[in-house]
């Protein structure tokens, strides 16, 4: 081993990165060290580490980054309120260049001139987790075994698998291809591809309930947000990943947060999933309606535009740019009045305003209910619509005169 090469592995236990183990050393003559990032999946981290020593790693790593997962990554999105195609709220996405960082962090560590990776050669992680490294270290080779071995599928896989001893929950009856961290859970594969399925919720949903089997009990729930980051729960302080898993229940609970998307993806097809974000899923809202409150409208229009590309920064890798930081900075500006309460009515799918506590509203209920008030007059909207429909009024009267002139 003194003498070999390095390569460090990111490495989750599923079927892709158990088999890529053997393959490494059956194909490159090379010292494969595993890392297996925490980001909140729910897994038995003593088992992912045993299990990569037993299929062949020389070592391995289990990094715990939660807490940068939710702080660097998932607050920055619920501020910006970003959503790839006005719908999927970027939970694998966002995960991606946290994990890339410390790919490369242990490389240094180790003197590992190899990254591995087991994203297939149709998807968008390859992108991700390829630009993140080369971003912060270009000097680092790439080695993406599903653009270079014969296996073709994850029935394949299964069977590469089998043959050499390498224990998989994977079957080629549930071949869902799942990635689950502690946003969200998304769900690809088997019988979804066909469009004409419908997804069967006992075997595709991890967190949620269906709405058939969410409570029948309505629930009430107050987010206090500071600075556009939420900081307690019904008034009980957390800690940033706390705030997630407590969401996380409550919003399964009540059936909140499961769509099932056709997406265009980066690579040039579309693809199906079915993902599941039950917390991300109230911040996002309960963060849209504190700052439907706080933001005047100009901001809101323009941070929605910022939003969209935001969206396609992240969706597409690119989140080691300077455009990125750039927005972070516009995002951050906008959100120093968006502090306050909002209380949420859940249930049955559904999030429903229940009210807003803010010392930073814009909302002024004497100048926005039907009565009278100093600073507005109903007389005033005549003049207003006047000027507002004058280019209307110019371009039909230039047309009736080129019709009389005829």
């Amino acid at each position: 081993m003194e003498n070999k090469e390095k390569v460090i592995l990111a490495y989750s236990g599923g079927l892709d990165t158990s088999i890529i183990i053997p393959w490494l050393k059956e194909n490159y003559d090379i010292e494969v060290i595993a890392m297996c990032a925490n980001v909140g999946q729910e897994e038995d981290m003593d088992l992912v580490y045993q299990k990569a020593l037993k299929s062949g790693a020389s070592k391995a790593y289990i990094e715990d980054l939660q807490d940068e997962f939710v702080t660097e990554s998932i607050f920055k999105a619920v501020k910006a309120e970003v959503k790839y195609e006005n719908k999927y709220l970027l939970g694998t996405a966002l995960a991606r260049p946290i994990i890339a960082k410390k790919l490369v962090e242990i490389a240094h560590k180790e003197n590992a001139k190899y990254i591995c990776h087991g994203c297939t050669g149709k998807g968008n992680d390859q992108v991700r987790f390829e630009a993140g490294i080369a971003a912060l270290d270009p000097s680092i080779k790439v080695i993406a075994p599903w653009r270079l071995w014969d296996i073709k599928s994850r029935e394949d896989a299964i069977d590469y698998a089998n043959k050499n001893n390498i224990e998989v929950t994977a079957t080629k009856e549930k071949i869902y291809s799942v990635d689950a961290n502690l946003f969200h859970i998304s769900t690809e594969g088997g019988d979804i591809e066909n469009l004409k399925n419908e997804h069967k919720e006992d075997l595709v949903y991890k967190k949620c309930l269906s709405l058939e089997d969410a409570s029948n009990t309505p629930e009430y729930l107050e987010i206090y947000f500071e600075k556009g980051e939420p900081k307690k729960i019904n008034g009980e302080e957390l800690s940033p990943v706390e705030i997630i898993k407590t969401l996380n229940n409550l919003g399964s609970k009540h059936g909140i947060g499961v769509i099932d998307i056709l997406e265009n993806r980066l690579v040039g097809m579309k693809s199906r999933g079915i993902y599941e974000t039950p917390g991300g899923t109230i911040l996002y809202e309960a963060h849209n309606i504190l700052e439907s409150a706080t933001l005047d409208k100009e901001t809101i229009h323009y941070k929605q535009i910022v939003a969209h590309k935001y969206s396609e920064l992240i969706y597409n890798g690119l989140w080691f740019t300077t455009l990125k930081n750039s927005i972070d900075a516009f995002i951050d500006v906008t959100q120093q009045n968006v502090t306050g309460t909002v209380k949420v009515k859940l249930y049955k799918g559904n999030i429903k305003p229940a009210g807003i506590f803010t010392e930073n509203a814009l909302y002024d209920e004497s100048i926005s209910s039907f009565g009278d008030s100093e600073l507005y007059d109903h007389k005033d909207a005549a003049g207003f619509i006047n000027l507002f429909t004058l280019p209307l009024k110019i371009k039909t009267l230039r047309e009736q005169k080129k019709e009389n002139n005829q």
